[in-house]
């Protein structure tokens, strides 16, 4: 006669919790440490430059400052889905900055100097 051991069903249950507890700490470790890779503003910044010509930056990085063209901007459309400040200077410092709110837009006085540069609110 053979005899087949089994395990008792508090063991089973143990495992089981150790397991989906590995398992959720295995998630949270993988979500975590990719978060901050690569975050971007989902859409485009489309401005117009004062010789009229259109530009579109896809999904800009959310960090930093962004340069805009060297001729500026008179026109700036925020179509992601993060807000923005625009500057007048090259390097997102200074005073008389714009703030313009997803999905709106912003366009300058012809006697205004141009926008040159912008950061997102994050």
């Amino acid at each position: 006669m053979s005899v087949t051991a089994t395990a008792a069903p508090t063991d089973l249950r143990r495992r089981r919790r150790a397991g989906i507890a590995a398992g959720a700490a295995v998630l949270t470790l993988t979500v975590s440490g990719c978060s901050g890779l690569g975050r971007t503003a989902v859409g485009p910044v489309v401005y117009t430059t004062g010789r009229d010509r259109v530009v579109s930056v896809h999904s800009p990085s959310v960090k930093g400052c962004h340069r805009m063209a060297p001729a500026g901007a008179h026109e700036v459309e925020n179509r992601t889905l993060i807000d923005m400040v625009l500057y007048r200077t090259r390097d997102c410092t200074g005073g008389g900055t714009t703030y313009v709110a997803t999905t709106l837009a912003d366009v300058n006085s012809p006697r205004a100097l141009p926008w040159r540069s912008y950061r997102f609110v994050h």
